[in-house]
């Protein structure tokens, strides 16, 4: 191994480690989860048949209560959803998707979507009509929008910056109540679940790990490219 073999070894391994730590921020970035349902199930504005489907934030640093829902390959958008911070106690282990019961022979409405290992989740919110119903069949009280703004939902959306997904997000929300009353969202809601600044939510992309393991393997690279230059200058003698 000469002087330039030994360089290009250490720049293609750093790069190699630099694509690895890039993939694994950007999933915890857009929170990107797979879930593959055994039966239809419903999510605002349509159903979704059986099958594999990726749930992920929208690509925004000022808005992370912008779900999308792709298919398999993520080739097919099936839905841009407002949705708003469902809090659990202990945050799980694993992907989780929490369900709103419907009538029997109706399929199961999705109402939230966690994150392994965070506290919050992304509580879908419902076309109003829709949101009432899910709320007396649940006695819950269910997150809505207006009516009108259904069709926004399954629109193509490049951004988030898209004319209907801007509508969607300056739109009232309100609590739909079980008993048909309706109530605004941060009176049902706690007030602090609904900011946008929450810490399992951050702003900018977030350090997967400790940066200790990564450095250990560049000081591997580094010792490895010394020795080879150490050999090719013994060899050069």
């Amino acid at each position: 191994m000469n002087k330039t073999q030994a360089k290009a070894f250490l720049l293609a391994g750093l790069g190699f480690l630099g694509a690895m730590v890039q993939r694994a921020t950007a999933d915890e970035w857009n929170q990107r989860t797979t879930f593959t349902f055994s039966g239809p199930v419903e999510i605002p504005g349509r159903v979704l048949p059986a099958g594999t489907y990726v749930f992920k934030l929208a690509d925004s640093s000022s808005d992370r209560n912008i779900v999308q829902v792709f298919g398999k390959n993520e080739k097919n958008l099936y839905g841009t959803f407002l949705s708003i911070p469902d809090q659990r106690l202990r945050p799980a282990g694993k992907p989780i998707i929490t369900f709103d019961e419907r009538a029997a022979g109706s399929p199961e409405a999705v109402r939230a979507w966690f994150y392994p290992g965070d506290n919050f989740g992304h509580q879908f919110v419902y076309p109003k009509d829709k949101a009432v119903s899910l709320a007396k069949a649940n006695n819950t009280p269910v997150a809505s929008m207006p009516n009108e703004l259904a069709v926004n939902i399954t629109k193509p959306s490049a951004t988030v910056n898209e004319p209907h997904v801007v509508a969607m997000r300056m739109a009232p929300l309100k609590a739909q109540m079980p008993t048909q009353e309706e109530l605004d969202i941060a009176d049902v809601f706690a007030a602090d679940s609904l900011a946008t600044d929450q810490p399992s939510l951050p702003a900018e992309l977030p350090k997967t790990s400790s940066p200790l393991p990564l450095i250990g393997l560049v000081g591997l690279l580094s010792l490895s490219v010394a020795l080879g230059l150490r050999l090719a200058g013994a060899k050069a003698k």
